[in-house]
């Protein structure tokens, strides 16, 4: 969302001095593409499927509102060579005030993965090229500098993007993976105003995810991750409890619920239902900043909903490798 200052009777000032900032969601691992390029085909399976609908700021008349969605297959795996390439898509569209400012963007991500040693260890790389569009509605509105016009009201621009993902199973018991990744590493230009170069900024960000299943049926998911773009900056962690009730590939259920606290910001509950190849997903947080006051510390809601393609059976009572 491009930083702007919204003035009063539907009036529009663009500082030149102006960035522009990513998307961001509180169910992290349910829109994995969104975080890193790199988790492309992370998933043991051979295809997935995935929405995710955000609503934000729902104290104000127009909220802020956001859909992504993505598309992952598996091309090509070797189990010989205990390596494969996998091609994903998503797309994203954001609105949000009465004049309607938002993005639209879509990315298509090839992504290569490799074991290593015993196939206990997996690394994946991925590049990203993708196009991009920020605008508004220019009806109704007015500049705060009459000497300024506007160059354009929509903002067609391309990104680049690559992410690199570690994935280890340490036991049956224990697994960690962690991923870095880059975003508009061309750094495009969005600007509006033909005296203004305002350009999106490279988003870089860290994650880390675990599972620990010292219990039968029980497990503990903690998570962290940090990402930086501009002038802004974000620290998100938490951890979920996952009770699995059938493990039954045919009737296979498991609930998760966790909290997740987004620093200085927010805190978010999120609840999640895995039954067969689905998941079923919502989150909800709270708003903790200094605009508490004024948005009556209602934050977002989220809803998603995942289908994977399954190669295999699940691994009963163990934690199975991600991809092979």
């Amino acid at each position: 969302m491009c930083c702007a200052s919204l003035i009063l009777n539907s009036q529009f000032s663009i500082l030149n001095s102006a960035k522009a900032q990513d998307l961001h969601f509180s169910m992290l691992d349910l829109d994995p593409l969104l975080f890193n390029p790199a988790y492309a085909g992370f998933f043991d399976g051979t295809g997935r499927f995935g929405a995710v609908y955000r609503n934000q700021w729902a104290s104000v008349s127009t909220p802020f509102q956001t859909l992504t969605a993505t598309a992952e297959l598996s091309i090509l795996r070797s189990t010989r060579f205990r390596n494969g390439l996998n091609g994903s898509l998503w797309i994203t569209n954001d609105r949000a005030g009465s004049l309607g400012y938002g993005s639209s963007a879509a990315s298509a991500i090839v992504s290569w993965f490799q074991a290593v040693g015993n196939g206990d260890n997996l690394f994946s790389l991925a590049i990203e090229g993708g196009i991009g569009q920020l605008g508004f509605n220019p009806e109704n509105i007015a500049l705060a500098d009459a000497t300024e016009t506007f160059h354009r009201t929509q903002a067609l621009y391309p990104t680049l993007g690559a992410g690199a993902a570690w994935f280890c199973q340490w036991s049956d018991e224990l697994y960690t993976k962690a991923g870095f990744a880059m975003r508009n590493i061309n750094e495009p230009d969005v600007s509006h105003l033909a005296t203004a170069d305002s350009r999106l900024a490279r988003r870089w960000n860290l994650y880390a995810r675990g599972e620990w299943r010292h219990w039968p049926q029980w497990s503990l998911l903690p998570v962290a991750g940090y990402q930086h773009q501009g002038r802004y900056s974000e620290l998100v962690y938490g951890c979920d409890v996952r009770w699995y009730v059938n493990e039954h590939p045919r009737d296979y259920l498991a609930f998760s619920a966790g909290l997740l606290a987004r620093h200085g910001d927010a805190a978010a509950l999120n609840l999640a239902v895995l039954w067969r190849e689905w998941t079923f997903a919502f989150s909800y947080d709270a708003n903790l900043s200094r605009l508490a006051e004024a948005s009556h510390t209602l934050g977002s809601f989220e809803i998603g909903i995942l289908y994977m393609i399954r190669k295999k059976d699940r691994t009963k009572s163990a934690l199975p490798c991600p991809i092979i």
